[in-house]
């Protein structure tokens, strides 16, 4: 398969510019996506659209996956109209949504037994700013002669692809990933309405911090998006909160104490009921800065 016929299933904030990586690099790309109306840009770069899950399937090697949640997997895949049921079904789906491992495992075991073909678990970290610049890192489950075989299409979107192990490994790793981003998430909140508070120049932290033990990718992202909110979220409190419970579920069945994860977890479900559910996920420190801390 020396030029592999490539499908994406899933444009949205993170499917878009992946997508656009993928035209960029030379690929012909198939694009399904539930909302019509955000292929329209895709479609003026090259794209070429489907109806339907199942006829992007059967014009495909490879389809890629980036959707929000475990049913919407269940449905682009299984449904009425899924993928399963393209006359001649992909050799490969590479599913770079974020689920449980032990979801990942029971599609996957459907997938195969029904079509013969490969599914790969394949989750990425560096949000929509590394898949527009095409530095994505991606942590994949499967077989390895199959990630070493897609790994030449996934490296249009990213800088690193790394196989964790089989089928699921791939969220596990993720679900890892998204445990720091969440309790380093909290911190960074607790830490500027702590500053703010204390009457520090909250502009200026990062800089002060850089190169320091406290600096990070997300306290260079995340902390200017709090002293000036940003008009568009680039990954929200609802998806963050559905990590979560994917990461609670998994330390349920591995029999894994945690401590602060949990507090973190509340703090998020805190937030969606306040209305914040579709907010930047920066915006959780206005609950801090909302609440007083009561004098002893």
């Amino acid at each position: 398969m020396t030029t592999p016929r490539v499908g994406f299933c899933g444009i949205g904030r993170m499917g878009e510019p992946m997508t656009r990586r993928l035209l960029a690099a030379g690929h012909d790309v198939a694009v399904w996506n539930r909302s019509t109306a955000k292929l329209a840009a895709l479609l003026d770069a090259g794209a070429i659209a489907c109806v339907t899950p199942q006829a992007l399937g059967e014009c495909v090697d490879i389809a890629l996956l980036c959707l929000g949640d475990g049913k919407a997997v269940e449905d682009v895949v299984f449904g009425e109209h899924g993928l399963v049921h393209a006359a001649t079904p992909p050799r490969f789906i590479v599913d770079h949504s974020t689920l449980s491992p032990a979801l990942t495992r029971h599609l996957a075991g459907r997938w195969t037994q029904a079509t013969g073909s490969v599914w790969i678990d394949a989750p990425v970290s560096g949000g929509t700013g590394g898949a527009e610049a095409g530095t994505l890192a991606i942590m994949a489950g499967g077989p390895a002669n199959a990630i070493e075989t897609v790994t030449p299409v996934l490296r249009a979107f990213s800088s690193r692809v790394t196989r964790m192990g089989d089928i699921g490994a791939g969220q596990t790793t993720k679900l890892a990933n998204q445990a720091i981003v969440a309790t380093t998430l909290a911190g960074l909140a607790e830490a500027f309405v702590l500053a703010k508070r204390s009457g520090i120049d909250t502009a200026a932290v990062p800089s002060a911090l850089q190169g320091g033990w406290a600096d990070s990718v997300l306290m260079q992202t995340l902390w200017p998006r709090m002293v000036a909110p940003p008009d568009f979220a680039t990954g929200t409190v609802r998806v963050i909160l559905k990590d979560l419970d994917a990461i609670a579920e998994l330390a349920h069945t591995s029999a894994t104490v945690q401590r602060v994860l949990p507090e973190v977890r509340r703090l998020l479900k805190d937030a969606v009921d306040r209305g914040m559910a579709d907010l930047d996920l920066s915006q959780v420190f206005r609950i801090g800065e909302a609440e007083s801390a009561p004098h002893a």
